[in-house]
């Protein structure tokens, strides 16, 4: 009875650690790189006059165009299931492009944003519009702005300004940004993405930490 006992733990044990280090690689492999160096946010600025950039921050990125009071809805998914649990993380933030001339409705979209989460890391920023399709075009992703340079997706941009997504996705194949009209999208695939490439960084800092101390 022990040796068969001994024999099955030896025969089981290997392959419960292979399935456990599998399922733990897959769950942290880190978020594609679908696009390298996307322009930077020269010439933006805030509804405070202060300039935003990309470098050195996660940021989830839209286009709402000049009819920004459209896009609302699209702006309260994204507050509810995306912002509100993430906007604590040090460097995450949200940057909505606007035309010049959008500022009105901006702040009174702000205003509602507020009741959901304190909007210190969700910025609207207003630049030129060829500005606008400048940044847009540099995703090279197969999505287009409208007329009124607006989109409903929305896009992961990493710290060092590449785009992040999907490249084998089940419904489309390669994925460069997130509908915002659509709550399970949001919900599902953009908020786990979200996930994972956070925790990237947290993983990366801890690295650091731990080579520092050592």
């Amino acid at each position: 009875m022990k040796k068969y006992l001994v024999l099955g733990i030896l025969f089981i044990l290997p392959i419960t650690a292979y399935i456990f280090f599998a399922m733990s690689t897959n769950y942290f492999k880190p978020l594609p790189v679908l696009t390298t160096s996307v322009a930077e946010l020269d010439g933006f600025k805030d509804l405070n006059g202060k300039p935003v950039q990309l470098e050195n921050r996660i940021t989830v990125l839209g286009f709402f165009g000049s009819d920004v009071e459209a896009h609302k809805a699209y702006a309260y998914n994204l507050a509810q299931k995306i912002y509100s649990k993430n906007h604590e993380f040090k460097e995450f933030q949200f940057v909505i492009l606007l035309p010049e001339g959008a500022e009105a409705q901006a702040k009174n979209i702000e205003q509602k944003l507020k009741q959901i989460a304190p909007t210190d890391a969700w910025f609207f920023a207003f630049g030129f519009d060829e500005d606008i399709n400048r940044v847009f075009q540099s995703l090279n992703s197969n999505l287009t702005l409208d007329s009124s340079l607006s989109s409903p997706y929305v896009f992961i941009i990493d710290k060092e300004r590449s785009l992040r997504g999907r490249k084998d996705d089940e419904d489309a194949g390669v994925m460069y940004g997130f509908d915002s009209s659509n709550i399970a999208e949001i919900n599902n695939k953009m908020s786990d993405d979200v996930k994972v490439l956070l925790a990237e960084y947290r993983r990366a800092l801890k690295k650091y930490k731990s080579n520092r101390e050592i």
